[in-house]
């Protein structure tokens, strides 16, 4: 739990690496449940998420231990959780569920939690499961799945990532052939199948909309490398968007934040695709419209930090939010800096102002916080950003510090 007291900065300069992608980096910590072998996951983000997630894999019998800047699970004594807590307080737990299915013949946990963005149901997760063979049930606020899985063909009403990477790695030990249609296509769905293609697995088409596994009877240890933050880069690539200046974002790669790069180009940032990571450098000048849609549209996770810049930006920038109902909070916070935004259900209409002034703001969820730490950049005085949920641990490691490093006026209190 945190404050973060910014004040007004200069045009940001330097380098920044990007960590590691909590996003790809859970998944495969789940995914380390398919095996009795060990697994090391190199450079893991030091993030709440991550040892949230560590300290539930513990409660599934998992030993899990830091070495030389790797992470270490095995998972050679595994169970279903005990204790409820770590599950429900984050949503990416519901990912044990098909490596403990396919591995136990049974998998348990109570409903899971994370940020009050909206709706986020597992209804997917459940359907996909069901096609395998699983029977599912529920009580007392959890749900319990049993049976022995054997491959189908699956449709998703929608490309979850979420159920896309739990579906995979439940089939990757079913018996027979599975495919998953309309699945989802983001880099961490192909750095998830990677990883588990370095264990043994056999799966084709990740990043399509349409995923092949052919199931075998195990799979073995493996190191693996998961591919680095797309929305730490996509948040810092709009610090400097904000403030101008100059910031190689190391690591970074373009063809996963293509959709972010052409904004902003429209807004008349520059944006340089070079061997390090991507170049950012310029101030945005001009106007621009957003419409979040799944990969490879516009992330939602990119539309707070987009927001901050469409505040600070001359002209009119219109967003409409198409994956969650609630994820315009942040709106009322960046008002309380002077921005001129008006929200109607899933549009929001900015309109740029050439000056906000600091204040004491709330960071409502994960990105929204980041948002409104990327606005005290270009706020007179200092804003305050009580992040008493802790939301901003949970996504960026050590934001204060990074910004900082480049002239960001940053610090935690």
């Amino acid at each position: 739990m945190a404050h973060y007291a910014v004040r007004e900065s200069p045009p940001l300069r330097g380098e920044i690496q990007v960590s590691t992608s909590k996003n790809a980096v859970l998944p495969i910590m789940c995914g380390a449940l398919l095996t009795r072998e060990d697994v090391r996951i190199e450079h893991p983000p030091e993030l709440t998420d991550v040892h949230t997630l560590a300290s539930l894999l513990s409660a599934c019998g998992c030993r899990v231990r830091h070495d030389q800047g790797g992470l270490v699970i095995a998972a050679d004594a595994l169970k279903n959780p005990d204790d409820e807590d770590d599950v429900r307080a984050m949503r990416a737990s519901v990912l044990v569920l098909g490596p403990l299915l396919s591995r136990l013949g049974e998998a348990r946990i109570p409903l899971p939690g994370g940020c009050a963005i909206g709706q986020r149901p597992i209804d997917q997760h459940l359907k996909g499961m069901a096609a395998l063979g699983a029977r599912v049930t529920f009580d007392h606020g959890g749900v319990t799945l049993r049976g022995k899985l054997r491959g189908a063909v699956i449709y998703l009403d929608m490309p979850s990532v979420g159920a896309t990477e739990n579906l995979l790695m439940a089939a990757t030990l079913a018996e027979g052939s599975t495919r998953i249609e309309n699945a989802a296509k983001e880099p961490e769905i192909v750095d998830l199948a990677a990883f588990l293609c370095s264990m043994g697995a056999k799966i084709s088409g990740a990043g399509t909309s349409t995923i092949c596994v052919e199931g075998v009877s195990a799979l073995h240890g493996t190191s693996w490398t998961p591919i680095a933050d797309r929305i730490e880069a996509g948040t810092m690539a709009c610090a400097c968007a904000m403030t101008g200046g100059e910031l190689l974002l190391r690591g970074a790669r373009a063809d996963h934040l293509r959709s972010l790069l052409f904004k902003l180009s429209e807004a008349g940032v520059h944006v340089q695709d070079t061997p390090g990571g991507l170049m950012v450098f310029g101030r945005a000048k001009q106007p621009f419209e957003i419409r979040t849609m799944v990969y490879p549209g516009f992330p939602t996770d990119l539309q707070a930090p987009m927001m901050a810049v469409a505040c600070r930006t001359p002209g009119t920038s219109v967003f409409l939010e198409t994956i969650f109902e609630n994820r315009f909070m942040h709106a009322a916070e960046l008002a309380r800096l002077g921005a001129h935004i008006r929200v109607e259900n899933r549009v929001a209409i900015v309109e740029g102002t050439p000056f906000l002034t600091g204040a004491p703001v709330r960071a409502t969820d994960l990105r929204a916080g980041a948002a409104l730490i990327l606005a005290g950049l270009c706020a007179e005085g200092e804003t305050l950003v009580d992040d008493g949920g802790g939301h901003i641990d949970r996504g960026y490691v050590r934001i204060e510090e990074k910004l900082s490093a480049v002239g960001g006026n940053v610090k935690r209190v």
